[in-house]
């Protein structure tokens, strides 16, 4: 049914309806049941619509136990994001960069916040390199009814510039991407960055080039083993990025925003602007970098963050 919803009457007629079939379907007590005390900023009822776009309901207006994790795991997302956004309002309409925005869970999850709950003027901008994801991306938008503040992009963040930005996120952009979203967010002064990252290989790869070579070190007991230098490595890159975020003049807080039994990739970077660049932050990834082997990580060879 989905696929068919083409007009914007047809589509009116559709979200009219899954409104109706989720008033009828979420009584008091069945979303205390599903709740369990918890105040999630998107409610089954009032966020129908937006639930039924990106895949979490079904047509009858249930959420299936499969998806009841996922449906708290974006509450926290944005839960945990409205604070950083709220600094941005001086600016009146804030434009957000989502880089490598995937099927745009987050991209629709902001904009839908931001009319609905925060009464904030919003326009969010998602970019990735996967052109079958970003129709997904549009049609799930074009349902949620947001198509007129959220816009879609085939592109590279490595390579893209794009202008007026006061925030980039980046939700499980994989490995270097995470890199390439802060550098873009620091190139273009964004007073906001906020990153999940995932998958993170570049500096296992470099301390598995050490231990082929043989070079010895204080951590080369972790560069030989394959498991410890894939878990150690993760950790010691979202250190690294926190101090050369700092350097660039953010406040930094790193946080775990998805319960450590769900996933291993369960740390949000969250960085404000707050004004020049700190000499000593940087001191501190060189002596992070030096005291793990001397492997760089790819945000500190960006341009911005080489001197």
């Amino acid at each position: 049914m989905l696929r068919r919803l083409s007009t914007s009457a047809t589509r009116a007629r559709w979200a009219a309806e899954l409104e109706a079939r989720a008033n009828a379907y979420w009584t008091a007590e069945r979303t205390a049941h599903l709740l369990d005390g918890k105040q999630p900023v998107i409610t089954p009822r009032e966020g129908a619509v937006l639930l039924r776009a990106l895949g979490l309901m079904r047509d009858d207006a249930s959420i299936p136990p499969a998806q009841v994790r996922k449906y708290f795991q974006i509450n926290h997302m944005v839960a945990l994001l409205g604070p950083a956004l709220r600094e941005l309002r001086a600016h009146g309409a804030i434009r957000l960069l989502d880089a490598g925005c995937g099927r745009s869970y987050l991209t629709l999850l902001l904009a839908w916040c931001a009319r609905h709950v925060w009464h904030q003027p919003l326009e969010v901008i998602g970019i990735d390199r996967d052109p079958q994801v970003i129709a997904e991306a549009r049609r799930r938008t074009q349902l949620a009814e947001l198509d007129d503040v959220v816009r879609f992009e085939v592109g590279d963040v490595a390579t893209m510039r794009p202008s007026g930005v006061n925030g980039v996120v980046a939700l499980h952009a994989c490995d270097t991407a995470t890199c390439d979203a802060l550098a873009l967010g620091i190139e273009l002064e964004a007073e906001m960055l906020a990153v999940a990252p995932c998958c993170q290989a570049e500096l296992a790869r470099g301390w598995a080039s050490l231990a082929e070579r043989g070079i010895a070190g204080a951590f080369a007991p972790v560069w030989g083993a394959p498991q410890l230098r894939r878990e150690t490595a993760a950790d010691i890159t979202d250190a690294m990025r926190v101090a050369l975020l700092r350097a660039a003049g953010y406040e930094v807080t790193a946080m775990e925003f998805v319960p450590a039994e769900h996933t291993r990739k369960n740390t949000l970077i969250r960085a404000i602007r707050r004004g020049e660049r700190n000499p000593d932050a940087r001191a501190a990834y060189e002596s992070l970098r030096d005291a793990t082997g001397g492997v760089d990580i790819q945000l500190a060879r960006r341009a911005l963050l080489t001197t």
